[in-house]
């Protein structure tokens, strides 16, 4: 029997939904003297609650030790992901209204890939971000940024300096708070009556239905559906009143709440979105035990192609290369037992990476440029979300042949 339990209810966690093994954390990329060192490796099993059907990982370790200083994670290196955020803040503005007397919060604002467009539009904003190194480079754009973890206490240290929100933002990082109440409780201390808080994240059942498991490591500490979300607002004093599908990381929601004494109501169209995702749910018996049933087979199943695959590349003296540093890479690669002989090197964009080896598997990361001078047979887009957006950044070199495993091994 474990001695976990859940995040938001405090229910002991009994119910096992996948087990990839013990694998280091997904963004700890290690440099060339620390290949020598002891790599710390942590379970990575995760749980269902069968009182409040929270998906959840424990939290084997701090979000301190996880969230570094020197976190090599950076959003703007994604061209497509900052589109997403351009459109995002256009929409948002003309929707909400913002101006130059609003406020603009984002939680986890990262190298300021959304808030730059906020800024450009003369809206004040606020990042608040724990990692050194993303939070320097929001600010050389000129984004106000508070270097610490959000929850309530900060929030609570901000509404006494008279600043509130018109709108928080926090995208795809209510999955990596292991606090999940304390955070959704801090925005509603921080939000006006008037207020609005959008959230994205991975759909519970989009992982599910398309077997991406590969997304599981030890910084997302929960795997949201809207019903779960539902439950934990109205917990922490906000109400969901609209919901969007998004194509985003295969599959996300972006959720608005308002706080529940506020002036915000649901519309009729917001009310039947809502209602449509929550029967979706329903349908795929989400708050029940048959939901989760195969998905270990399902991961087995992916891992097995993708080292048949690897083998097969390698007898016929072809060379397969990685494309993206991905932290959803590293899940894959490390419960495959990947390493450097079945795949020598992967490429990637961001600075912070190149030069530096993936957790784990130990795989060198280089420079798209020597990973061409290379001349690769097959690429490997370990970032499969992306995977046109990596096909069409070599467009003139139409001899490559672009694969994924996830959800299933195919070419692209």
């Amino acid at each position: 029997m474990t001695h976990h339990r859940c995040r938001h209810c405090q229910t002991p966690l009994e119910q096992e939904v996948i087990d990839l093994g013990h694998q280091p954390p997904s963004n700890a990329y290690l440099t060339a003297q620390q290949l020598a060192e002891p790599e710390i490796t942590y379970p990575l099993k995760v749980y269902v609650c069968t009182n409040c059907w929270l998906v959840q990982l424990p939290a084997h370790a701090a979000a301190e030790e996880l969230f570094t200083p020197d976190y090599a994670y950076f959003s703007s290196t994604s061209s497509s992901w900052c589109a997403h955020a351009e459109r995002y803040v256009t929409t948002t503005s003309e929707r909400l209204g913002l101006g130059a007397d609003s406020l603009v919060v984002e939680l986890a604002s990262n190298d300021g890939y959304l808030l730059q467009y906020v800024l450009a539009r003369g809206i004040p904003c606020l990042g608040i971000d724990p990692t050194t190194a993303a939070s320097a480079v929001a600010r050389q754009k000129g984004i106000a940024t508070i270097e610490r973890f959000f929850g309530l206490a900060l929030a609570e240290e901000l509404v006494e300096e008279g600043r509130r929100a018109d709108l928080i933002v926090a995208n795809n990082v209510l999955a990596h708070v292991p606090d999940i109440n304390d955070f959704l409780a801090g925005m509603t201390v921080l939000l006006k009556p008037t207020g609005q808080v959008s959230v994205e994240f991975p759909h519970l059942l989009s992982l599910l239905q398309g077997n991406q498991f590969d997304t599981i490591y030890h910084e997302h500490y929960s795997y949201i559906s809207l019903g779960v979300l539902q439950r934990i607002a109205n917990h922490a004093g906000l109400m969901i009143v609209d919901v969007e599908k998004l194509n985003t990381h295969g599959g996300s929601l972006r959720v608005w709440m308002a706080a529940r004494q506020g002036d915000v109501v649901s519309g009729p169209a917001a009310s039947e979105r809502i209602k449509a995702i929550l029967q979706e749910e329903a349908d795929a018996e989400l708050n029940s035990l048959k939901a989760y049933a195969g998905f270990q087979q399902r991961a087995e199943l992916a891992k097995h192609n993708l080292l048949r695959f690897l083998l097969d590349v390698r007898q016929r003296g072809e060379r397969v290369l990685g494309y993206g540093a991905a932290a959803k890479g590293n899940t894959l690669l490390n419960y495959a037992g990947v390493s450097d002989d079945l795949l020598p090197f992967v490429a990637d964009k961001a600075p912070s990476k190149i030069g530096r080896f993936l957790p784990g598997s130990h795989i060198p990361v280089i420079s798209p440029e020597e990973w061409l001078s290379l001349s690769p047979h097959h690429v490997l887009v370990l970032p499969w979300n992306l995977a046109k957006e990596v096909k069409a950044m070599f467009a003139d070199r139409p001899g490559l042949l672009f694969h994924r495993a996830i959800p299933k091994l195919e070419t692209i």
